[in-house]
């Protein structure tokens, strides 16, 4: 017997090693399922997209539309510290000797078209007493304001040039998260630089930056300097003014906000037909429906903005709203977001009328106003006019 298994040990032992082998490398074939990890392969067919070499071609479309802006103002400063001090003025009054200086700033405006309106950022102009343009070209003249839009920050311009190398206009709405972006401005005043990045995001708001907040996001780096400038696409269109950044330090941290070319040209057109920007109005403060608000209610789960404050006999109050309203809907548009909801009224041309869906005390009603005039925001006083 043991004759017979020293002949058969090594070849049934062999046999046995084989067969664990193919159980462990081809378990379907014994009827026992694959081990392998179940991994999606692209099909052969399927291309790599890869980006162009260079975007030198856009950066010749774009760049001559591109120009840098120098702005002065005149200041009163007092003569001396001491002239400052409390004690000091309650002898003498505000009749002191005030030195004049000029102040100067950088930014960037792009020529929007052959007739010479350029747009910027309103906090580049603001207060200016000069406003000179440098065109990539060598030519330099002056700029006129034309009107300017404190609650998006624009401004629009005019220079009187032949030959104006208008930019071309993208679609902003049409952007997507990834794409390609340049930013062309004049960052610290050393001359057209451009940055290039991507879009980060889209719909930026309640940054607190303006009233009317749809930033594009992009970490193209935008420095002091490029505001007003152009953010344009991977062909050299259009796509946004650069208005902000995100910054710590002062310069570029790769958070940086455009405002959408499309809402960018809806105040242009507005302010050079009609000197302003016409915006609809209800006359009215929102706040979010909060969960607590939502419960007390008994509106859990629904969608809705309550009416925090109404301005007197603006639209609004003779629509017959009141405080405390829970708006449900504008125009059967859902009112879940309150800045986006008064977007929607600002876009509404006056004199128009709009149905409003609220609830009252548990019921439901329906109301309806003629949208108004929004007016001006009020000025920001100075130092010297407080």
């Amino acid at each position: 017997m043991f004759k017979a298994l020293r002949y058969f040990g090594w070849p049934l032992l062999t046999g046995v090693l084989i067969a664990l082998l193919i159980i462990q490398r081809f378990p379907q074939w014994v009827g026992l399922p694959s081990q392998d990890v179940n991994l999606q392969q692209a099909p052969q067919t399927t291309k790599i997209m890869q980006g162009p070499v260079s975007y030198a071609d856009a950066v010749t479309l774009a760049a001559p539309a591109v120009v840098n802006l120098y702005t002065t103002k005149v200041v009163n400063k007092s003569a001396h510290p001491l002239f400052e001090d409390p004690q000091f003025r309650r002898f003498f009054g505000d009749n002191l000797p005030k030195q004049r200086r000029w102040e100067s700033s950088l930014g960037s405006a792009v020529i929007m078209s052959p007739e010479g309106y350029l747009l910027t950022n309103n906090h580049v102009t603001s207060g200016a007493d000069q406003i000179v343009v440098a065109l990539k070209d060598g030519r330099e003249t002056l700029a006129r304001v034309i009107g300017n839009d404190p609650e998006t920050d624009l401004a629009v311009l005019k220079i009187d040039l032949k030959n104006l190398p208008a930019i071309t206009i993208g679609r902003s709405d049409s952007i997507h998260i990834g794409d390609v972006t340049l930013a062309i401005g004049n960052p610290f005043g050393v001359g057209q630089t451009v940055t290039m990045g991507i879009i980060s995001a889209t719909g930026r708001n309640q940054l607190g930056l303006n009233n009317y907040e749809d930033f594009i996001q992009t970490d193209a780096a935008i420095n002091p300097g490029n505001s007003g400038g152009a953010l344009v696409d991977a062909n050299g269109n259009l796509v946004g003014i650069n208005t902000a950044i995100f910054s710590k330090s002062g310069g570029s941290q790769g958070i940086g906000f455009a405002i959408p070319v499309k809402l960018a040209l809806e105040v242009m057109k507005s302010i050079v037909e009609h000197g302003q920007v016409i915006r609809g109005w209800l006359g009215i403060e929102v706040q979010p429906l909060s969960q607590e608000l939502a419960e007390s209610f008994g509106m859990q789960g629904r969608p809705g903005i309550v009416v925090a404050g109404i301005f007197r006999d603006g639209p609004a109050a003779r629509a017959g709203l009141q405080l405390g309203d829970v708006i449900l809907s504008i125009n059967g548009e859902p009112a879940g977001d309150g800045r986006k909801s008064m977007n929607q009224v600002a876009r509404i041309k006056p004199n128009e009328k709009i149905t409003i869906e609220v609830v009252r005390n548990g019921q439901q009603l329906k109301l309806v106003a003629e949208v108004g005039l929004r007016p001006p925001p009020a000025p920001v006083a100075t130092k010297e006019e407080k």
